[in-house]
């Protein structure tokens, strides 16, 4: 049998000694947070978006949704489109005011943003990226 608790001996003062040495560099480390991507919705009100590249330069509607995404915007769809290429950037608004567009724009820095109603669409921006995007994309997104 197991000697009753509190007896004082060696092994249960080796005991108490580690899990308060344990405890001390526990709240004694030095704890750096990595930085994460943003909040969808921490600086204003949530915005789902769909990222289109149209320029047939590959890689850029993952360079462009990183980029909202980091700055908190909820991207849920990004794919490239057959379409005819855009010459500038367009951010299509289908839910909201032009107030969300601009949002988005500020964050790519290229756009114009145009207001197009439409409830079938269940994303409330629809960016659909032109050459202006393609010649000024970031450089630290790699596809």
């Amino acid at each position: 049998m197991a000697a009753p608790f509190g007896n004082g001996g060696v092994l249960e003062r080796a005991r108490f000694a580690l899990i308060l040495a344990l405890a001390l560099a526990g709240a004694c480390r030095h704890r750096t947070v990595p930085q994460a991507f943003a909040i969808p919705g921490d600086a204003g009100p949530a915005l789902t978006v769909e990222v289109i590249n149209t320029t047939g330069k590959s890689g850029l509607a993952r360079s462009g949704t990183r980029l909202l995404r980091s700055a908190g915007i909820d991207v849920v769809n990004y794919f490239a489109s057959s379409d005819r290429p855009l010459d500038s950037t367009r951010i299509v608004v289908r839910r909201g005011t032009a107030a969300t567009g601009e949002r988005v724009r500020a964050v790519l820095k290229v756009g114009r943003v145009v207001v197009q109603p439409d409830s079938t669409r269940l994303v409330d921006v629809s960016v659909q990226l032109g050459a202006d995007f393609a010649a000024r994309a970031p450089l630290d997104f790699h596809p």
